[in-house]
């Protein structure tokens, strides 16, 4: 997927709209929020390459020009968009501090909420984020995923690389499933039906005896996998070793 920037060019007017009321509605009866919602309508239904503010305005049936008053650009509508479904993480802040298994328990929630999350909104993966969205729910998220962290013997720093560690493997695999998808959806091929296809080609083609590790291995996970690739495996086996890694670090203290 093609990454798209994000965050305006003017951080301070990005984070006063970011943090504004988007109840009060114009002269034309549009929110901010109804913008917002149609929007990611849109990203969801047609991605992210079909949002334009004039798009926007089509669905709802309003003056291109009308939605300018409410919202400076492009660019802060991503901005906004990514914010709001950073809101449908967590019912309360204390939600993953209040997962059974203690902070592994709490981490391994947040990986699977952050994992669904992309899977309702696959654009927010093409979406370049270098510079956080500063808005109140991709606050509150960090607030609450840092919760389940502290006071367990990591220092400050540590726990947010801790955080950033686990939330960039979940991307990193919602990213390899996004284009699995997409390319189920341009081939009509299931990644099962593509492995069954090509994997009796690949025995004739490839010698073993110059690729023994490779083929052996290959042949393997291709089996279990029933593809190249398994992203919810790759998620799992992924979290686990990090935790692990985690668990071993607290334990040194």
């Amino acid at each position: 997927m093609d990454g798209k920037k994000s965050s305006g060019t003017d951080p301070a007017r990005s984070l006063a709209l970011l943090w504004g009321s988007h109840t009060k509605p114009g002269r034309s009866g549009l929110t901010v929020r109804a913008i917002v919602d149609a929007a990611i309508g849109i990203a969801d239904a047609e991605g992210l390459d079909a949002l334009s503010m004039r798009h926007v305005a089509e669905r709802l049936g309003v003056g291109t020009m009308s939605l300018y008053t409410h919202v400076p650009g492009k660019s802060e509508l991503t901005d906004l968009m990514v914010d709001r479904a950073y809101g449908e993480l967590y019912d309360d802040v204390g939600a993953p501090s209040a997962q059974p298994g203690g902070w592994r328990g709490a981490m391994e929630f947040v990986a699977v909420r952050n994992w669904e999350l992309y899977r309702r909104h696959p654009w927010m993966l093409q979406i370049i984020t270098a510079r956080p969205v500063l808005g109140p729910n991709v606050s509150l998220k960090y607030e609450a995923e840092l919760r389940p962290l502290d006071g367990i013997g990591l220092t400050d720093v540590e726990m947010d690389s801790v955080l950033t560690l686990i939330l960039t493997h979940v991307e990193g695999t919602a990213r390899v499933q996004a284009s699995l998808d997409q390319v189920q959806q341009d081939t009509g091929m299931s990644e099962t039906e593509w492995w069954l296809a090509s994997a009796p080609v690949l025995d004739k083609v490839m010698d073993p005896s110059h690729f023994p590790v490779a083929s052996r291995v290959g042949q393997a996970a291709g089996q279990a996998h029933q593809g190249a690739s398994d992203p919810v495996h790759a998620l799992t086996f992924g979290l686990a070793r990090i935790l692990d890694g985690v668990a071993a670090l607290i334990a040194q203290r």
